[in-house]
């Protein structure tokens, strides 16, 4: 029998085929779930990873984990009347990597909409700030959906206290959701006559196991629920409302999508850096046509070399001048990053910018005041540079957010494209499938069984329990190759099956670097600095390498200098 074509393999017992994974027939009574978390050691890429969620996958009574490279932590939720903490323990250890427990207690897991954020220097400074507030485990910051998932203690810390620690990191950040690991949908109710039904259903689904919170609203007639998604999910709960009904009052509940302002914020982002760059090219135009042009031209190269006193001359002046406001309020932004940075102990991009457009600019400075003190010194100041840098640096930060912002919209756009509706499958006793029935894709809940036919797409996260086909994951993974699945093997949602039926179990639904190259770099410009600094004072080159009015002090800095402001990428 040829198990890629048709729907006849489906017609037989569903678990003699699958030894390798359990598959969850539906229950009346839901198991009550505990969490853990782990220390795990030798994590050292993404790869590791997958291969920790792949094994604990395919245990029994594992709900769900989150594994963090960054902190080489682990939060595993599960059933402690099917598994143990030993049993999870060993599962991890026999992968070879080394397991240390922390002592168990509650984790809550709360959700932040970040906004400040230009790139991956940010998202890992506001995950070492979060790190850093007593009680949390682990931090997740994702910068293109702006973002924060955090794990903590909800006996040492609290949502607001985390959103403090952001703000102080230089970010502005506000509350999606927070609980015991969560879900909230938002349902419009339909047949609604007098408060009495609003309470009768308020009642209905406050007595369903995994819900939390219910807030009605009597005007909109709609309701929030925040639940747990291993005991509910949407589809129980709009039968929950609909169940409550009764001759004459019959209740309708579908999903309500609340307005998204992602995209007021991203056009306020872009708008503010592209204000910021035009102010800056105001003064860095005019800048690097005093520094760079004019001195070509013979009529301005003698005006611009006018001496106002001792060897100051008229283009020192005029370069200084333009290029202070630059540096100081357009580069405002720069300093600030670098005080929260160094007052978290830490170095980002800011701190490096902050570095080399000072240097830059005081040594100019320097130059400047020596010039005017002197009747023979002859130095080159580097004013343009630093206001050149400054103005570079911003323009990337706008390319940035502009693509930034045309990539959201991209994905919003393929989300749309996906499939509507699922084709759910029951099972009875014996693991058989006794009903197939299309549902809406926002109403599959975990440990759903899903089929997926030949070119469809894979709507969600799960685990193959039968069926072999090629996946091609290129949209996700970047691997050209479709790849090879069969029972056991994990599937990505947003992925796209090719040729064969896959019955997929549900297993999620719904909703690193470590940053070295600052202190590299200035070891590098101190090396730099040093290495010409004190064969000039040993007179191991010649002394004709040094300009005019110089010593080898001026002449080492300059090179020292110039390492740290090439090194600042952003630009």
């Amino acid at each position: 029998m040829d198990k890629n074509g048709g729907d006849d393999f489906l017609k037989e017992p569903l678990l003699q085929h699958s030894d390798s994974v359990t598959v969850t027939v539906y229950q009346d009574e839901v198991k009550k779930t505990r969490t853990i978390m782990f220390k795990i050691g030798n994590v050292k890429c993404a790869s590791c990873v997958t291969s920790i969620e792949s094994a604990l996958g395919m245990v029994n009574g594992i709900r769900s984990l989150t594994v963090s490279v960054l902190q080489g932590q682990a939060v595993i939720k599960y059933a402690p009347d099917l598994i143990n903490v030993k049993s999870i323990k060993e599962a991890i250890e026999n992968l070879g990597f080394q397991v240390f427990e922390f002592p168990e207690r509650d984790v809550a897991v709360c959700r932040l909409r970040v906004t400040g954020m230009t790139c991956t220097s940010c998202s890992e400074s506001i995950e070492n700030a979060l790190l850093m507030v007593d009680g949390v485990k682990t931090a997740v910051v994702g910068l293109s959906l702006e973002d924060a998932k955090i794990h903590f203690d909800p006996t040492l810390t609290d949502s607001d206290e985390l959103i403090q620690a952001i703000g102080d990191a230089g970010f502005e950040a506000d509350l999606i959701t927070t609980g015991n690991d969560g879900n909230k949908v938002h349902l419009c109710l339909e047949g609604i006559t007098s408060n009495e039904d609003l309470t009768i259903i308020r009642s209905s689904l406050e007595s369903v196991q995994g819900v939390n919170h219910v807030d009605m609203d009597t005007e909109a007639n709609k309701v929030t629920i925040l639940y747990d998604s291993e005991f509910t999910g949407p589809r129980s709960l709009i039968q929950c409302i609909q169940e409550a009904g009764q001759r004459p009052n019959f209740y309708h509940a579908s999903l309500y999508v609340s307005p998204s302002r992602r995209e007021a914020e991203s056009q306020r982002e872009i708008l503010g850096y592209r204000n910021v760059f035009l102010w800056s090219c105001l003064f860095s135009v005019p800048l690097f046509i005093f520094s760079m042009v004019l001195p070509m031209v013979p009529p301005y190269r003698n005006w611009l070399s006018h001496k106002l006193y001792n060897m100051l001359t008229v283009g020192m002046i005029l370069r200084w001048i333009l290029c202070t406001p630059v540096q100081f309020i357009v580069g405002r932004r720069f300093y600030v990053g670098s005080f929260y940075a160094l007052k978290r102990r830490s170095a980002n991009m800011d701190v490096l910018v902050a570095l080399g457009t000072n240097a830059a600019y005081f040594y100019s400075l320097y130059i400047l005041i020596k010039a005017l003190c002197s009747n023979s010194f002859e130095g080159q100041d580097f004013f343009e540079t630093s206001a050149m840098l400054i103005t570079f640096i911003l323009l990337g930060k706008y390319l940035e957010v502009v693509a930034k912002g045309k990539t959201s919209d991209a994905l919003a756009k393929l989300t749309d494209l996906a499939p509507d509706t699922a084709f759910l499958l029951t099972f009875d006793g014996d693991g058989n499938i006794i009903s197939e029935n299309e549902i809406s894709t926002s109403l599959i809940q975990r440990n759903d069984v899903i089929k997926i036919v030949p070119g469809a797409k894979v709507l969600v996260d799960g685990i193959v329990i039968k069926g072999q086909s090629h996946v091609n994951e290129s949209m996700i993974t970047g691997e050209a190759r479709p790849m090879a699945k069969r029972p056991g093997d994990k599937v990505i949602g947003g992925t796209v099956n090719e040729n064969g039926c896959l019955l997929v179990k549900v297993t999620h639904v719904g909703s690193e670097t470590a940053l070295v190259f600052v202190p590299v770099v200035v070891v590098a410009a101190v090396i730099t600095w040093l290495c010409w600094f004190i064969p000039g004072e040993a007179a191991v080159y010649p002394k004709d390498w040094i300009p005019n009015a110089m010593d080898s002090f001026e002449l080492a800095l300059q090179f020292g200098i110039s390492v740290l402001v090439v090194a600042c990428p952003c630009a």
